[in-house]
This record gives C-alpha cells, structure tokens and sequence, in this order.
C-alpha cells in the first residue's frame, strides 16, 4: 500500500503524459475562438470550419482522459495516507509536469 507521495506522483505524472492530448486540444479550441474573439490571439488563417467540428473531436477526448484519470485516483486515494486535500492537489497538477517540460525543452 502506498503510504507517501512518491506513487500517486508516478502515477499522475505517467498520466500526463497521454495528458499532453487533451491539453493541446483545449489549448488550440481556447486560442482559436474565445481568446481570439476577444482580441488575445489571433486566430489560425486556415481555420474556417467552425467550432462545431472541432468540439467533435475535443470533448469525447477530453472527457475519456479525465475518465481513466478519475478511475485510476479513485483506488489510489483509497490506499494512502495523504489527506485528502493533499492528495487532490498533487493528483491535479502532477499530470501537468510532462506538458511544463515540453514547453521548457522547446
């Protein structure tokens, strides 16, 4: 049983890594149309087909992610000794570690 917060940093990272996925879609949705109605961005030139097509594709990927990373923290919080607050925090940003290091190497 995992007693400290060594496995569900492992575990959490090692689903972060899949992660990188759906945060990209969220990312290129969010650029593409909020952030550049409201003057932020500026949207993608050869994006004409509408936010319809591309929801499509973004909530069944990012509703399966959060999914399998509900699935597989449920049984985790169980077996440790983390407070619950704790372990939620580390469960919620440890994921984000692969995309913070994808954005550092670049």
């Amino acid at each position: 049983m995992a007693k400290h917060w060594s496995a569900p940093l492992l575990v959490n990272v090692l689903l972060g890594i899949p992660g990188l996925v759906p945060l990209w879609l969220l990312w290129y949705v969010a650029v593409n149309w909020p952030l550049a109605e409201l003057g932020w961005t500026t949207r993608e030139p050869t994006e004409n087909d509408g936010m319809a097509l591309w929801l499509v594709f973004v909530v069944p990927v990012v509703a399966l992610y959060g999914l399998i990373w509900w699935l597989v923290n449920m049984p985790l919080r169980r077996r440790t000794a983390l407070a619950p607050r704790t372990y939620w925090l580390l469960s919620s940003t440890a994921p984000l570690l692969p995309t913070v290091a994808l954005f550092l190497e670049f």
